[in-house]
């Protein structure tokens, strides 16, 4: 298996790039699309239009619906046809840039990412994860390129809510232990290659930034703050993390996150708080060092990730086992794991973990 590494074409972050979108773009076409979550919308849209003033462009600002369903992405598509578009971007949360990703794959556009929170690393990724309509996990898609532009703005991110810092933070958590556990069996990245020394660096340096800069991020961004904290976090949560899932595999707990999106409890539960328990189920079931399991529920505990099934919204614990089921469906990365993973094997770790939380909270 041949080695590989993909990462987006241009990335740019720092305070005020929102109006510098067009300076980063003017060079991929005319006539954009911009699929908005309500917040992007509302936050950035006079910003962007300022930095295209005067510019001879076409600009459509569209909300979307919510979740990068089939159905969202067939919309996109159509508006995409009829105004003769060039360039989609994204302008929102992971769902938006996800729906934005996929429009321009199939419609054979180019695409632009301004996330407006960080709560996922999908701004960097060369993949969607694709949503029935209902809500449900549907599939991945996995694209020939990543992102051609992408552009932060951090004050942008520090002015959202801090949970989504938090929840891109716990997404960014599971990057390096899930690459670790790929180079164990030497199973393929996201990218179908194998993994090189690079990958693997990126993905321990997004480990290191979460462990020094984690509590201070969010202290700043509690109070709309940028300091170097952020800017580092930021970069960790979305560039490293993204880089570093794509070129390093998932493993584990993306396929816990995914079991947990059949529980309609935990129906609205942070993509990257389950990452982040999802990660403490992956090092029990690998048997990992005492040292490493504490430094890492010690840092969850610091920012606000969830520790306990309780906090995921998942109060019945004779429910883990439907969760279980579907993180252990045929095709999914937690096959990537060594040794043959069960729902059962996983049922009995997601509790230890959940014991272990609830301890590790009590004696706080």
């Amino acid at each position: 298996m041949l080695k590989l590494m993909r990462a987006p074409h241009k990335y740019v972050q720092g305070k005020g790039a929102l109006k510098e979108v067009y300076n980063e773009t003017k060079d991929l076409g005319k006539r954009f699309l911009f699929i908005c979550s309500n917040s992007g919308y509302k936050y950035c849209k006079s910003s962007i239009e300022a930095g295209f003033e005067s510019k001879d462009a076409f600009l459509r600002f569209e909300v979307f619906g919510g979740i990068s369903s089939n159905g969202e992405i067939e919309k996109m598509r159509n508006i995409v046809k009829e105004d003769k578009i060039d360039v989609v971007v994204a302008l929102g949360g992971g769902s938006a840039i996800d729906t934005a990703k996929a429009t321009a794959y199939f419609e054979n556009k180019k695409v632009v990412i301004i996330p407006t929170v960080v709560a996922t690393d999908a701004p960097c990724t060369g993949l969607s994860v694709i949503y029935n309509n209902d809500g449900t996990f549907d599939k991945y898609i996995f694209y020939p390129s990543n992102p051609d532009t992408v552009i932060v703005d951090t004050q942008v991110i520090a002015n959202a809510p801090t949970k989504f810092l938090v929840a891109g933070m716990g997404d960014a958590l599971g990057t390096y232990f899930e690459a670790r556990a790929c180079q164990r069996v030497g199973a393929p990245s996201l990218e179908n290659g194998g993994l090189t020394h690079s990958a693997m660096a990126l993905c321990k340096i997004c480990y290191d930034i979460l462990i020094e800069n984690g509590a201070m991020a969010k202290e700043a961004v509690d109070n709309k703050l940028v300091t170097p904290a952020v800017e580092a976090v930021v970069e960790a949560a979305t560039y490293l993390s993204g880089v570093g899932a794509d070129n390093g595999g998932l493993a584990a707990a993306h396929s816990i996150y995914n079991g947990f999106t059949g529980l309609e409890e935990c129906e609205h539960t942070n993509h990257g708080d389950v990452v982040a328990f999802g990660t403490v189920v992956q090092l029990i079931m690998e048997n990992a060092a005492k040292s490493e399991i504490e430094e890492v529920m010690e840092f969850m505990y610091e920012v606000g990730l969830p520790l306990t099934l309780d906090k995921l919204g998942l109060t019945d614990k004779s429910r883990v086992i439907i969760a279980c089921e579907k993180a252990c469906a045929e095709g999914e990365t937690i096959h990537n794991m060594v040794g043959d993973v069960t729902p059962e094997i996983l049922e009995n770790a997601i509790l230890m973990a959940d014991i272990l939380g609830r301890k590790f909270i009590n004696n706080k």
